[in-house]
Parts: C-alpha cells; sequence; structure tokens
C-alpha cells in the first residue's frame, strides 16, 4: 500500500521524537493537534508543512508527494521548495472526498484569491500603506 502524506510525516515523526508531544512543542501546536492528524481527523497540518519538513528534516514536496528528488543533505531555512499545485490540491482536499471536481475547482480558485489578498495585505502593511 502506497503511503500518503499522513504516513509519511508520522514516519519521520516516530523515528524522530520519543513523544508526539514533542513534536508539537518543535513546530508550535497544542499536543491535540497531533492526535487529530494522526487519527486522520483534521489535515490542518496542511497550512505548517513547511514548519513540519523543517522540523523533520525534509522538504513539504516530499511530504506531500513522496517525492524525495528536492531533498538535500543539509537544510536551509530560506531555501526554495517547488512544489506543484496538483501535489497542494491533494494536501489542501484530503478528506474531501464528498467533494464534486466542480465544487473543488471552485474552492481552490477562493483558496488562491485568499492567499493572494493576504499577500498584498503583508505588503502594503510592510510598506508602511
Amino acid at each position: 500500500m502506497e503511503q500518503d502524506i499522513v504516513d509519511r510525516m508520522f514516519t519521520l515523526v516516530d523515528a524522530k521524537f520519543k513523544e508526539q508531544k514533542d513534536f508539537a512543542a518543535a513546530i508550535g501546536v497544542d499536543a491535540s493537534h497531533i492526535s487529530r492528524w494522526r487519527n486522520r481527523k483534521s489535515s490542518s497540518y496542511v497550512k505548517r508543512l513547511e514548519i513540519i519538513s523543517q522540523v523533520l528534516g525534509t522538504t513539504p514536496q516530499y511530504l506531500l508527494s513522496g517525492d524525495r528528488s528536492g531533498e538535500s543533505t543539509t537544510s536551509h531555512k530560506n531555501k526554495s521548495v517547488s512544489v506543484n499545485e496538483d501535489d497542494l490540491k491533494a494536501a489542501f482536499f484530503e478528506g474531501g472526498e464528498d467533494l464534486t471536481q466542480e465544487e473543488m475547482n471552485e474552492l481552490w480558485e477562493d483558496a488562491k484569491d485568499y492567499i493572494q489578498y493576504k499577500l498584498d495585505q503583508r505588503r502594503r502593511r510592510k510598506n508602511g500603506q
């Protein structure tokens, strides 16, 4: 059976951390989040992929798709990671089996619009506008 993002993430978590609460502390979330992720009751880890991958010594690309081609033996905080849109959609809609393709496409467009809005908002704040 092929591993999914949760399988890959927790294989690495179990290898690196003695207890889930230690992993939770390392990424700055409550331990209850980790239990919900492990039990597939929440996929809020998607918005924390960057910090999770850094803490686990891997890349968001590996967590999303299992592709290790972008990994290096060293990790750099400002490392640029290339993740294709299909991998992001798969993670974004994990648990959304009840959605039609049209609904997923609409939600995806909404998500992209919101991210652009937040980026613009951050830039304006940074530039003192």
